[in-house]
């Protein structure tokens, strides 16, 4: 069966943003759709976020995996994991990061103690090659004024993962704040994958 695993941001949760209306939209088209809480989702821990993947995910070739900005990072960081001949069908990844805008950070006030969260999700390699071994499919979605991930990374996930990149227009971080309740390039780019 055609599954598809979302995994939501840091500081939100399975019910905001676009992922209900996404796991609306997919049920009524018969896809097995799992978006778990993730654990200590204000203070997100590589370990614990991977190790809920390995909990939860059967990797397969019927199953896509969609992440947003950190959720995104989960996902890398858990298929890196995987023994080397498991395949998923593919990843949607919005908003995905290895760098985020500092000025924002600053802005906000909370520089330093979002910093020491991020830091070891900035500063932890990813084996790129290893996620690619998992899949040769990957969509990253990206806004062209999005105040935490700076454009520019979408040359780091076209490069590094091969992956097709899709630009959208002032939609910010794809939050409910920046108006985005529904996305339509996500689910766009999942049934692509199972055509």
């Amino acid at each position: 069966m055609r599954r598809v695993v979302i995994i939501h941001q840091w500081m939100a949760g399975p019910d905001g943003d676009w992922r209900p209306w996404l796991t609306r939209e997919l049920k009524e088209k018969s896809y097995e759709v799992i978006c778990p809480e993730m654990p200590g989702m204000d203070t997100p821990v590589i370990g614990k976020w991977v190790g809920k993947l390995a909990e939860i995910v059967r990797p397969d070739r019927e199953t896509v995996l969609v992440g947003h900005s950190i959720g995104c990072q989960a996902i890398l960081r858990y298929l890196e994991t995987l023994p080397e001949k498991t395949k998923v069908r593919g990843i949607v990844l919005v908003a995905p990061w290895m760098k985020l805008d500092m000025k924002t950070l600053e802005e906000e006030g909370e520089g330093e103690e979002v910093m020491k969260i991020a830091r070891p999700w900035i500063e932890t390699p990813i084996d790129f090659l290893k996620v690619r071994v998992h899949t040769g499919n990957v969509t990253a979605i990206f806004s062209d004024n999005d105040y935490y991930v700076p454009i520019q990374q979408k040359d780091l996930f076209e490069s590094e993962l091969g992956a097709k990149i899709v630009v959208e227009h002032e939609k910010g971080h794809f939050t409910e704040d920046d108006g985005v309740t529904e996305l339509p390039s996500v689910l766009a780019a999942v049934e692509s994958l199972f055509l």
